[in-house]
């Protein structure tokens, strides 16, 4: 049940505002207060809501926790709206920190994340049967480290499927790390603003995708993907799971 005078973080979705949530909506529709991430969220979700919008692109962690305070103090329901889905990178966690010492009590709704809408654009799944069975998302270091034990080149030694977020700008980094562990065949897709208008896809393997990611001029707002699983949604695999095979028994199947 929606309650007033508490914060509520919406995942925003990839950007098509259709593929936010109903919970989301409905936050969005009854909410006083709005504050969202307008580098990154389609600002049509906005369209014909009541709220006071505040854009956190240009404010600091303090501004933002201050608007939250003020209108937490006037019994205002305020909705935190963040691209994507909060569960990783969307920075929620410090400001959970500063909610929990003034005792505001918030609740986080889920979106669907880039990582998933970007999959869907390519009409396949990332774990295929007896290919890849993990999915790792992760993302270079730049100016946020990223630990020892994370670095890309570590994580390629698994050679799961991987969707390598904010690292598009360092392609050859990207690739070099990659290279560590999967062979320069490994296919690659890089897809720009997923779910925009304006979305693009480039495809390639390891050995050539960073001469076709700068010939694209894509710098920012994309999404890496690695693995042999991508090969499914270009080529038959021939790769089936259990569950609806005919020999398969389990409860539901005799």
């Amino acid at each position: 049940m929606t309650k007033k005078n508490k914060l509520y973080f919406v995942g925003a979705g990839a950007g098509d505002p259709e593929l936010i949530t109903v919970k989301g909506r409905k936050l969005l529709d009854a909410a006083d207060v709005v504050i969202y991430a307008g580098s990154l969220v389609n600002p049509a979700l906005l369209a014909g809501t009541r709220a006071e919008i505040y854009d956190s692109a240009g404010m600091t962690l303090d501004e933002t926790i201050k608007v939250i305070q003020n209108n937490f103090k006037q019994g205002k329901l305020i909705v935190r709206l963040h691209t994507g889905d909060p569960s990783f990178y969307s920075a929620i966690s410090e400001q959970i920190e500063r909610l929990r010492e003034m005792d505001i009590p918030y609740e986080v709704v889920p979106g669907v994340s880039s990582a998933m809408a970007g999959a869907a654009l390519l009409g396949q799944e990332l774990t295929i049967p007896e290919i890849s069975q993990t999915v790792i998302f992760t993302r270079i270091e730049g100016r946020t480290p990223v630990p020892d034990r994370e670095k890309l080149s570590a994580l390629a030694k698994h050679r799961a499927s991987m969707v390598i977020f904010l690292s598009a700008g360092m392609i050859e980094k990207v690739r070099d790390e990659l290279l560590e562990g999967y062979p320069e065949d490994t296919p690659v897709v890089v897809i720009e603003r997923v779910s925009w208008p304006e979305e693009r896809i480039v495809r390639g393997t390891l050995k050539d995708i960073s001469d076709k990611v700068k010939e694209a001029g894509i710098k920012k707002t994309a999404l890496i993907y690695v693995g042999e699983a991508l090969r499914a949604s270009e080529e038959k695999l021939g790769k089936e799971s259990k569950l609806y095979h005919k020999d398969f028994k389990h409860e539901y199947r005799k």
